[in-house]
Order: C-alpha cells, then sequence, then structure tokens
C-alpha cells in the first residue's frame, strides 16, 4: 500500500512486473530543466504531477515547451505547500483517458483477489465525483488484461 501510494515508486513497481506503463520519468524531478529535457524527449503533451501527493493538487497539463518551466515552478510550489515536497513526477499526456480503477484485497498470507473495476473518469479539478461498476463499454479483453495486471502487480 506505501508503495503504490508513491508515483514513482509505483511505476517503478509495475515495471519490475512487467506491466506496460506510458513514458514518464523515473525518479522525482527537482527542476525546471528536468521537465524541459523530459517535454524535449517525449514531445507534448505532458503533465506534471505532485510525486508525493494526490488529490490534483501540483498537476499541471504542459502543451508547448515555453510553458514549461513557469508550469513546473507553480505545480512544485502548490505541492510543497499541500504535501511538504515540491518534488514533480512527468509523464506524457493521455488526452481523453479513462480513469479505471481495480479494487484488490490481500491477506498477510499472499493472498489476493480483484473485485473487478469501476469507472471514476467522471471527475471535477482531478477529483472522483461519480465512480460507474462495472465499467461500461469496456471491452472484454481490455477488463481481462488489467484484472490480471492488477493481480500482477499486486503479488509482485
Amino acid at each position: 500500500m506505501a508503495r503504490m501510494g508513491d508515483k514513482v515508486a509505483a511505476r517503478r513497481a509495475a515495471i519490475e512486473a512487467g506491466i506496460p506503463v506510458v513514458p514518464g520519468t523515473d525518479r522525482p524531478i527537482t527542476t525546471p530543466a528536468e521537465a524541459v529535457e523530459f517535454f524535449k524527449t517525449h514531445g507534448g503533451p505532458i503533465i506534471l504531477k505532485a510525486a508525493y501527493g494526490g488529490g490534483g493538487r501540483g498537476m499541471r497539463r504542459i502543451d508547448s515547451l515555453e510553458e514549461a518551466e513557469e508550469a513546473f515552478r507553480s505545480a512544485s510550489r502548490e505541492a510543497l505547500t499541500a504535501f511538504g515536497d515540491g518534488s514533480m513526477f512527468a509523464e506524457k499526456f493521455v488526452v481523453r483517458p479513462r480513469h479505471i480503477e481495480v479494487q484488490l484485497l490481500g491477506d498477510h498470507h499472499g493472498n489476493v483477489v480483484h473485485l473487478f473495476e469501476r469507472d471514476c473518469s467522471v471527475q471535477r479539478r482531478h477529483q472522483k465525483v461519480v465512480e460507474i461498476a462495472p465499467a461500461p463499454q469496456l471491452a472484454p479483453e481490455i477488463r481481462d488484461r488489467m484484472l490480471h495486471d492488477a493481480l500482477k502487480i499486486a503479488r509482485h
């Protein structure tokens, strides 16, 4: 649970477990120059997220190289105020994504089961407003892959 609460550690765990992830930084970034370099390498749009927080705070979408430095500074200040750490995480921005989560249960004996998925795409300011289960119009093969990968990372 603690590892999944840290975006960079969660990403690293997914990669270690062999789960595909979108391009992103493999460690927290702490300077505007690092955000600029990520944008130059991966192109836009990208998104900056607070490395040690959530709830939509410290998030900025960057569509052009010119806005990268100020967006980093602004997001980092917000993250520092909200979470006590201004470190950021950058990743390629997925346009029109669906936010689908898999609920898991595990015990101290290594047993893990999923309780299927829910669609949390209806959001306001990066905060979930509605959660729908099961996720509507989700292709069965994508559902199966998501459930499999959720169990895989939990066991990892």
